[in-house]
């Protein structure tokens, strides 16, 4: 989806003017990049967290040559979505993995 697609999506259930609700989306967007930039987390209830984290200095390896390359400290973005979200697939939730599990006949009868 992209931004375009998702003011779209929003002024047509809250019957706000495209306008408008670009205006919000650009501006939270805009919130967001500020409160990362200033390295603050970012936490939205049943949507997901954004965080800033720091990478330390290592070395590194040039896959043509095999020479050793240092690679500076750097802060990255990143994000992920709620514990319990409804956005993650039911397959990698552990208890989705339990009830596809099934037993062949004979395991049945040795349970027995």
């Amino acid at each position: 989806m992209t931004k375009a697609d998702l003011v779209e999506q929003v002024a047509e259930k809250t019957g706000l003017t495209r306008t408008d609700v670009a205006a919000v989306v650009d501006h939270f967007l805009d919130a967001v990049k500020l409160s990362l930039e200033k390295k603050q987390n970012i936490e939205i209830r049943g949507f997901g967290t954004f965080k800033v984290k720091a990478r330390k200095a290592r070395k590194a390896r040039n896959p043509r040559t095999g020479e050793e390359v240092p690679v500076p400290d750097a802060t990255c973005r990143s994000s992920s979505p709620p514990m319990n979200s409804r956005l993650q697939s039911s397959s990698s939730s552990p208890s989705a993995k339990k009830e596809s599990y099934a037993l062949r006949p004979e395991e049945e009868e040795k349970k027995d």
